[in-house]
């Protein structure tokens, strides 16, 4: 027992939580944003022109002149001095997935030889890191390193403070030399403006007070967590962020007694730690509970405007990682850190708010309120159904294609679920009789039914629907836990504000021959709901069936990440991105070429950690056993018992030696096809290739590993196993 498993398995044993002190309701309200430079302190500590300025930067997206940045920069200076942070830095989130940063002191030497704390309009508002070391998709070569990270105001500045000081970080897009965008913010930024437009637009039609919409979002992000101990024992969870060995723990999840359960102690330290800090950066984080697999947990906070709701939920992920140390956790955002168990998503939910109040996608009490919420509903339905296999690419991910159609998880079949009441309302809509000549206000309204004044409960939950509506708001729930929600927000908000500008053409062509506008709206809303009826399932979406009806009613069933990214590139898709000005046709390909990119070098690093973990750690080890049989059965054999007293040991010498020939034979193997693939130019075919040829090594080694893991000595077992992983904690 003196492997790095058991080492890892004790110490893991002697973790104890951590005492910390919740956070009152009381004490939250005062500490929450106090690392946040927020309205309130923008108006303490700037002039009244310069925070007028800023606000309604902030308001109506004008643009801040540089004279107006020096009082900015100077004021966020005092306050973040005043805090403790000794540097700054310019917070962005490149196409890695992740958030980057790069410090700078205040601290600057003066000329006469003293010292000065320093911060300028200009190192507010735009910064130079290295546009080439980032994924770029061909934007930048290597010898033109220059881009820019410019200063997103509508995204307050924060103190992100570890045990190592204190960093005033100021949310920023990312763009190349040559203008284009290499960031997930920035094509963000364009799709809320082109969503607020659109809807604003059609708003109008019921309230002239309506001058602007914002999008809200509200993510619900899941996690595991893992003792630190046992993950840095597992070479697999350290490089891919997943389990590619184990045998299923003899329990799991199948009693079903974990989902909601009581908290265990160590990891409700760790969910107070995690959210008092959270509180401190304006994250409103409101909800907490076990979820359904073992140490598999959920935390969720109140709904934001979208860019801030993108912004909290990248930082939130940082600072799950940083608050686990403390812990002696490991979080694991893959979305199937574990065969045969549940796997993680990250729901989004949206809605569209107007200035005035009033969220779109809930029905009012009255008639006419009930037009617009039908308008703004179908419409969305409609979008969702044009442009399924846009939505389907933006949730596509090496990791997202291990959960997509699993039992806990949504089918790659993009489908939408509203429930039976209002399912019914659509189909009556749709067939009910509007008389073509009206003459007062009053008798359009006998075509429309009555919407019931509908609660968040109004109808039952379909867990296997990828795009639910839920009351008030679309849930988008195939949307994986690692990701960054920046980009299927960004589509779902480009193809939503596409199509409420075709509405609103064909509402005004009919108004333009006469048509009564509440009529010309309700004949456009008919035929949208006729046309999208394909795309609405209220079935079992994981059932054998479902994918046989979703064939025939023309839906895609897209399951591998490479041939999904295809639609990016499209000539309809470039058009659409290049019309509301989301993409140029560039910066589309350069997306396509780096998630290609991202997708097989995710599964080159699990071929070699594989490789490496059959040849240098599972093989040894059952070798090591085998050895130990062989010897047993000399023993007996020189004895001179018959053949039957040792048959059991020799048929597990067979076994093991039979399994030991098959991972090593298969990893050879499998090296090759890799080793070939990579000789493979065109990207978008070696990214097929891993998918198609490699990648079902895969599970092929994990099999025979895993019957290795069952029938080899337990003290000899060289990774911390699945029931060790899941249960203790």
């Amino acid at each position: 027992m003196s492997n790095s498993r058991f080492a890892a398995v004790e110490a893991a044993s002697k973790h104890q939580f951590n005492a910390i002190t919740e956070v009152s309701s009381e004490r939250a309200i005062h500490a929450y944003g106090k690392n946040v430079f927020t309205v309130s302190k923008m108006r303490d500590y700037l002039p009244k022109p310069a925070f007028k300025d800023l606000n309604t930067a902030i308001e109506e997206g004008t643009q801040i002149s540089r004279d107006m940045a020096e009082y900015i920069a100077q004021a966020m200076k005092a306050w973040a001095l005043e805090n403790g942070a000794s540097h700054y830095t310019h917070w962005f989130q490149p196409l890695t997935g992740s958030t980057a940063e790069k410090h700078d002191a205040f601290f600057e030497p003066d000329s006469d030889g003293s010292a000065i704390e320093k911060f300028t309009a200009d190192a507010l508002v735009q910064q130079e890191p290295d546009a080439s070391s980032f994924p770029n998709g061909g934007i930048r070569n290597t010898f033109e390193a220059r881009g820019y990270t410019a200063w997103d105001p509508s995204s307050p500045a924060f103190i992100f403070e570890t045990g190592a000081g204190k960093t005033l970080c100021i949310p920023t897009v990312f763009v190349s030399y040559t203008g284009e965008s290499l960031d997930y913010k920035a094509p963000l930024l364009k799709a809320i403006a082109a969503i607020d437009k659109a809807s604003t637009d059609v708003a109008q039609y019921f309230d002239k007070q309506v001058t602007k919409v914002n999008a809200s979002l509200g993510i619900e992000q899941e996690y595991f967590l893992v003792d630190l101990a046992l993950y840095h024992a597992r070479p697999d969870l350290q490089l891919t962020g997943r389990t590619l060995f184990g045998h299923m723990s003899a329990k799991g999840q199948q009693l079903e007694d974990h989902y909601f359960g009581a908290i265990p102690e160590r990891v409700l330290a760790y969910m107070v730690d995690l959210e008092n800090e959270a509180i401190k950066l304006g994250i409103p984080l409101k909800t907490r509970h076990n979820e359904v697999a073992p140490s598999q947990f959920e935390c969720a906070p109140m709904y934001e405007e979208i860019n801030l709701a993108i912004d909290h939920n990248q930082l939130l992920m940082n600072l799950m990682d940083l608050v686990a140390i403390r812990h002696n956790f490991k979080v694991l955002l893959h979305e199937k850190p574990y065969s045969g168990v549940n796997g993680s998503g990250k729901h989004n939910n949206w809605s569209l708010i107007t200035n005035t109040g009033v969220n779109l996608l809930s029905p009012g009490k009255t008639p006419k309120n009930n037009l617009m919420f039908l308008t703004f509903f179908v419409n969305t339905i409609k979008a969702v159904y044009e442009h399924a296999d846009l939505l389907r690419a933006s949730i596509a991910s090496h990791s997202n294609d291990h959960r997509l159609g699993a039992n806990e998880a949504p089918p790659a079949i993009i489908s939408i679920f509203l429930g039976s009441q209002l399912d019914e309302l659509l189909e009556e809509v749709e067939s009910a009789r509007v008389a073509k000549k009206v003459k007062a206000d009053a008798n359009l309204w006998h075509g429309i039914p009555k919407i019931p004044d509908l609660k968040l409960d109004n109808t039952d939950r379909n867990r296997t629907s990828p795009f639910a509506f839920t009351g008030n708001k679309f849930e988008f729930r195939a949307v994986g836990s690692s990701a960054n929600s920046a980009l299927p927000m960004t589509v779902l908000n480009t193809i939503v504000a596409a199509q409420l500008i075709e509405f609103k053409t064909e509402v005004d062509k009919q108004i333009k021959k006469g048509t009564k506008k509440d009529l010309a709206i309700l004949n456009v809303v008919r035929k949208y709901i006729k046309d999208s009826k394909a795309i609405r399932f209220e079935g079992n979406g994981y059932s054998e069936e479902w994918e046989k009806e979703a064939e025939a009613r023309g839906l895609s069933n897209i399951k591998s990440t490479p041939k999904a990214l295809d639609i990016y590139v499209t000539p309809e898709s470039l058009a659409l991105f290049e019309g509301l000005g989301i993409y140029n046709k560039r910066e589309s390909e350069a997306r396509h070429e780096i998630l290609l990119e991202n997708f097989y070098k995710k599964l080159q690093i699990e071929a070699r950690v594989i490789g490496d973990t059959v040849t240098s750690q599972i093989a040894p080890a059952c070798l090591i056993y085998q050895n130990e049989l062989i010897e047993n059965v000399k023993g007996l054999k020189e004895l001179g018992l018959s053949k039957e007293a040792y048959s059991s040991q020799l048929n597990y010498l067979e076994r093991i030696s039979k399994h030991v020939n098959t991972i090593l034979e298969l990893t050879e193997e499998m090296r090759q096809a890799r080793k070939k693939a990579n000789t493979i130019e065109e990207i978008r075919e070696r990214a097929i290739a891993y998918d198609e040829i490699v990648k079902p090594f895969f599970d092929e080694i994990r099999y025979h590993v895993n019957k290795l893991e069952k029938i080899v000595d337990d003290a000899k077992w060289p990774l911390p196993k699945l029931r060790e992983l899941l249960f203790i904690n």
